[in-house]
């Protein structure tokens, strides 16, 4: 039996793919520095694979890039960047459980730590190995999820700088509302006392996350934790802010399978939530909800093929969707349709697809799985 044979940027084995663009993650990168005074350093939080990018390939480029350190969310995705020869500095954001906290120390991996077992454990992996942890203090000026108290924060923060054990390389806070100038300013009062009181050379001081980064040019202190601008995409900011040329780093493309005519009156997918008013062609990608292109979305979105927008038709399936090919010729086996990302001068934004599930523009990068194969390109 004959094929064709088509030629792949990697090879892989299925018909749909993420394309990550890394000259655009370089751009932003450039973008996002302009805003920057050069002396702040520069955290890129490449946790959840880098918002669904992949983290290794996407975490290389970074670093070349100008950024100093990394943030995860597990001593797990640290390791992954460590497995993939990533040997820059990397923080976990996120709690790290006792269990796992000398993985980290043995792979020089920083913590953040807001309780006394954290430092309990910590002195003992130092008695034990003569390794003092490297760890950053995660302070709780308002987001209400991880951290120390502020009411408890500074007698804390001696502690921890009083422990021999311990190398406190950084303290750090998490805006809840960046978009929101009251609610910041709140924070930003508690964490100013902090600061103001604990302030050395030898410890880092960040507060500000992608959206504070392009809203408050006075909240930069010694870091800055850039994540989804990395990926060009925008958070919630605060109005009248100017916002840097972004560019979306992120495609989702599928190459047609299979095509079919539809006669007048006949359904589309399970539950025939469309049905064809005339006679039309259809042709059918696969990638379906199991790869992160969400259910709710069936009848809503489009994708390009040939540099035109077509509609897509009926339920979306666990691993096939279909999509409306009538008034686009010459369609055939292998062509391909991007339903993120752009062909020609047609362009379909991640934004666009978050807003019609009244979500946010992260959980639909991160939602892409896994088993969708990462291409990289520049």
């Amino acid at each position: 039996m004959q094929y064709q044979r088509r030629p792949l940027v990697n090879q892989i084995r299925r018909d749909a793919w993420v394309e990550v663009n890394l000259g655009n993650i370089e751009h932003n990168i450039k973008e996002i520095k302009k805003l920057i005074n050069p002396k702040v350093k520069i955290l890129a939080v490449v946790k959840a694979d880098c918002y669904g990018h992949g983290s290794v390939m996407s975490a290389s480029t970074l670093l070349a890039s100008g950024v100093s350190m990394l943030g995860v969310a597990s001593v797990d995705e640290g390791l992954q960047l460590r497995k993939g020869g990533i040997t820059a500095p990397i923080l976990v954001l996120g709690d790290t459980p006792e269990w796992a906290i000398e993985s980290a120390v043995q792979n020089d991996i920083s913590i953040s730590i807001f309780t006394q077992e954290h430092i309990r454990v910590c002195r003992y992996i130092y008695e034990k190995s003569n390794i003092s942890p490297k760890v950053h203090i995660k302070v709780n000026t308002g987001m209400n999820r991880i951290g120390v108290k502020f009411k408890d924060a500074k007698a804390f923060i001696q502690q921890a700088l009083n422990d021999k054990a311990l190398k406190v390389k950084g303290i750090f806070t998490h805006l809840a509302c960046a978009e929101e100038e009251s609610v910041t300013k709140n924070q930003i009062d508690e964490w100013l006392e902090i600061y103001n009181e604990f302030k050395t050379e030898d410890i880092i001081f960040h507060a500000a996350n992608t959206a504070a980064v392009f809203s408050y040019p006075n909240l930069q202190f010694d870091m800055v934790r850039v994540g989804i601008g990395i990926s060009g995409l925008m958070p919630d900011v605060k109005k009248g802010t100017q916002l840097p040329n972004l560019k979306q780093v992120m495609s989702l493309k599928a190459r047609v399978v299979y095509t079919s005519e539809l006669s007048e009156g006949e359904g589309v997918s399970y539950g025939y939530s469309y049905i064809s008013d005339k006679k039309r062609k259809i042709a059918v990608i696969p990638v379906g909800y199991a790869d992160g292109v969400s259910r709710a979305l069936s009848n809503k979105i489009h994708g390009i093929i040939n540099g035109k927008k077509v509609p897509q038709i009926g339920n979306i399936t666990m691993d096939q969707t279909m999509i409306d090919i009538t008034d686009t010729p010459n369609v055939q086996k292998g062509d391909i349709v991007t339903l993120l990302g752009s062909d020609g001068d047609e362009f379909i934004s991640i934004d666009e697809w978050a807003n019609i599930l009244n979500t946010i523009n992260y959980e639909i990068s991160c939602n892409l799985k896994v088993r969708l194969p990462r291409i990289y390109t520049r």
